[in-house]
């Protein structure tokens, strides 16, 4: 079947299946009350990313069971149904955050004990290549870089779901951006989850995109950040700088999250209390609409994604604008977040 229409599928599949859990939510009252950290103004259904969780599960399976796209760590298991079983306790252990908030210290074990269990199924970066200064070896370094990627980024997507259209709107052009690379490489098993991750993300953004009807949830938040985290591991046999194309198709997401934790970790703040200092949630301070700010984030993923695939071609302006320009931006856009909050600003900006 043309993969034209595969991508209709998996999106009508999504956008049916979240139109269901968002009734059901109703029904049920599994609500997203607002908080000091919160965005929006009233209770919201949750829960919706399941069906993002449902078909990227579906798709992995297909690959495993019926296309054979897969590489086995040994007879028996595969590098797929790992893969499967991990991503699964993640959302597991998302959903039943959204409904019991579960401690800080629990998630922190069972997404530690994921991350240790991946790592010793699909490996650990041994070496990263930055561009413009070439290849630098991490030797065992990288078994304790590769654990704190897989944490962090899982936690770094959750935290940066805080506004219409922003986790989903990321998740498609950060799909659209590994099935350009995974079929560079010739990985079909990436290119797959990939695909279905951008298929039913659309579909759930018709929902989400503001004003949102429904929330995706730490199911599928936490979800997304994890699947992310290990796309460049199970690519790495197949070529290519796994690490930094990984970073540079989150790179919005990890500029923000990363930047912000740091800034509070200096400041001595509680830095698992709620908040709203990343620079999303100050531009929605300073007058921005949730549109606008979801539109920019995914643009910014694409332009990474484009210059990710240049950069895995060879060309040659891919690494200064990499290493320069994409700083630039995100130096420009701070400056002007902190502006907005040194004057009273009024009514509403958009671009």
């Amino acid at each position: 079947m043309n993969q034209f229409y595969i991508f209709i599928l998996f999106t009508l599949l999504s956008y049916s299946g979240v139109y269901l859990i968002r009734h059901y939510a109703e029904k049920r009252q599994l609500l997203d009350a607002p908080n000091e950290r919160s965005s929006h103004s009233t209770p919201t259904p949750r829960g919706g990313g399941w069906m993002i969780v449902l078909l990227v599960t579906g798709a992995g399976l297909w690959s495993v069971f019926v296309a054979g796209f897969d590489i086995f760590i040994r007879p028996g298991l595969s590098r797929g149904l790992l893969f499967i079983v991990c991503g699964i306790i993640i959302a597991w252990l998302g959903w039943r955050d959204d409904v019991h908030s579960l401690s800080p210290r629990l998630r922190f074990s069972v997404q530690s004990i994921v991350a240790l269990t991946s790592i010793l199924g699909f490996g650990y970066f041994k070496a990263v290549t930055i561009p413009l200064f070439g290849e630098l070896q991490l030797g065992v370094v990288g078994f304790i870089i590769t654990f704190l990627w897989i944490v962090g980024l899982t936690n770094a997507y959750n935290f940066m779901d805080g506004i219409d259209g922003m986790a989903g709107g990321v998740a498609i052009a950060g799909g659209i951006g590994w099935m350009m690379l995974s079929a560079n490489m010739q990985n079909n098993f990436a290119f797959w989850i990939a695909f279905a991750i951008s298929a039913s993300s659309l579909g759930f953004l018709f929902h989400n995109w503001s004003p949102a009807k429904i929330f995706m949830g730490d199911v599928a938040s936490t979800y997304l950040g994890y699947t992310f985290a290990v796309l460049p591991l199970l690519s790495a046999d197949q070529g290519g700088d796994a690490l930094m194309l990984g970073t540079l198709l989150m790179w919005t997401f990890i500029m923000d999250a990363g930047i912000t934790f740091i800034r509070r970790a200096l400041q001595r703040e509680k830095i698992f209390s709620a908040h709203r200092t990343h620079l999303y949630q100050r531009l929605v301070i300073g007058g921005y609409k949730h549109a606008t700010i979801s539109l920019l984030y995914i643009l910014l993923t694409l332009l990474a994604g484009i210059l990710s695939y240049a950069w895995s071609w060879g060309r040659p302006y891919a690494p200064p604008l990499i290493i320069l320009g994409l700083p630039l931006i995100w130096i420009l856009l701070s400056r002007h977040a902190k502006s907005l909050t040194t004057k009273d600003t009024k009514g509403t900006k958009d671009f």
